[in-house]
């Protein structure tokens, strides 16, 4: 006879590699059903986009076989976003984590790395918001293929939907091509309702694009809503990495989490096979080293990447298997198990209670 407890004390001595405590403690193990010798249970994990899945599932496997009586072993996968612990009830957005991704200065890619990565994690099943706050360059709209907002039902602005994903752009409401030659206070009104004003509905996390540099949107948008952290793009060339270390010293003065450096546009492969290192390597990981910062990862510079942009389906969707799509994916895992240590660390390490 096989009891419940001798099976989570196998369970309990199976770790959640970035969280560092056992599943049973985490209270990651759900409806336990054991039937001649079969074994069936739900692992809750902290992210439907968790890079470690398969390690977690060949660990928890081998510990319940080594029950005696053990015959079968079936685990089932779900997932539940923690909550940052930041209070958003001024705002009254139901946001559970809420991610600005910079740049120090133009061209880098930001708001390629912002488009993808949402709808990257969209593609895990995450419940995703994607508020364009690059207020004087909106290119989120053409990224996403989506051109105009719902109808208005209601108080509150519907946002538009593409691949999943929740999107808000000033995009939406000007001409295409009309310059907005807007001051701050006029900038931070627009962030302001683009968060309070938008139906978002329930958000596991809401990727912001912010526009380059360090002015007043990112103080307007880190005065109006608290953020889980901040992601910083830049090109391995020093020029770039001296304006990504400012943005990194912006976050850092907003107190503001860095969650990671990202690498855009590391190294170009030719058809023969030969790397091309077109603005230089690995200087995005150096840059994470002096701020003591996550490396999230690189991108590799590919026509297919722009080609996605402009035809409004980014790369992760038109060419999941490119080196480009593989390696946008494996950072939004990265970026996903940032959030949920952070998460964690922030409630002190309590066990995962699924309310939301």
């Amino acid at each position: 006879m096989i009891s419940k407890e001798a099976v989570l004390a196998a369970l309990s001595k199976v770790e959640e590699p970035e969280l560092h405590q056992d599943l049973v403690s985490l209270n990651m193990v759900q409806n336990l059903q054991i039937e001649d010798g079969k074994v069936n249970f739900d692992i809750v994990l902290t992210t439907p986009a968790c890079p470690l899945k398969g390690k977690i599932e060949a660990e928890a496997r081998q510990a319940v076989l080594s029950v005696p009586g053990v015959k079968e072993v079936n685990i089932r996968f779900d997932a539940y976003v923690r909550n940052d612990g930041h209070a958003r009830g001024l705002m009254e957005i139901p946001v559970k984590n809420a991610v600005a991704v910079a740049s120090g200065k133009g061209g880098v890619g930001k708001t390629t790395v912002a488009v993808n990565l949402a709808v990257a994690l969209a593609q895990s099943g995450a419940r995703i918001g994607l508020l364009d706050a690059d207020i004087y360059g909106p290119n989120v709209p053409r990224m996403m293929g989506v051109d105009r907002l719902p109808p208005i039902q209601g108080e509150k602005i519907k946002p538009a939907e593409a691949y999943g994903v929740k999107v808000m752009s000033i995009g939406f409401l000007v001409p295409p091509g009309k310059a907005l030659i807007w001051r701050g206070p006029m900038l931070h009104s627009a962030i302001r309702q683009f968060l309070g004003d938008v139906d978002w509905g329930l958000l596991d996390y809401l990727i912001i694009d912010l526009p380059p540099g360090t002015g007043d949107a990112q103080l307007s948008l880190a005065q109006s809503m608290p953020l889980s952290g901040g992601v910083i793009v830049t090109l391995p060339q020093a020029v770039s990495l001296e304006d990504a270390s400012r943005g990194i010293q912006m976050f850092e003065q907003l107190n503001v989490p860095i969650l990671g450096v990202i690498e855009n546009m590391s190294y170009l492969q030719m058809p023969d096979g030969t790397v091309v290192d077109v603005f230089g390597r690995g200087g995005g990981e150096i840059l994470a080293k002096q701020h003591q910062a996550p490396f999230l990862g690189v991108i590799p510079l590919e026509p297919a990447v722009r080609v996605g942009g402009d035809e409004g389906k980014p790369i992760v969707l038109s060419q999941p298997e490119s080196a480009a799509g593989k390696a946008l994916r494996q950072i939004a895992e990265h970026l996903a198990a940032q959030l949920s240590i952070a998460a964690f660390k922030r409630q002190g390490g309590v066990k995962i209670e699924m309310v939301e």
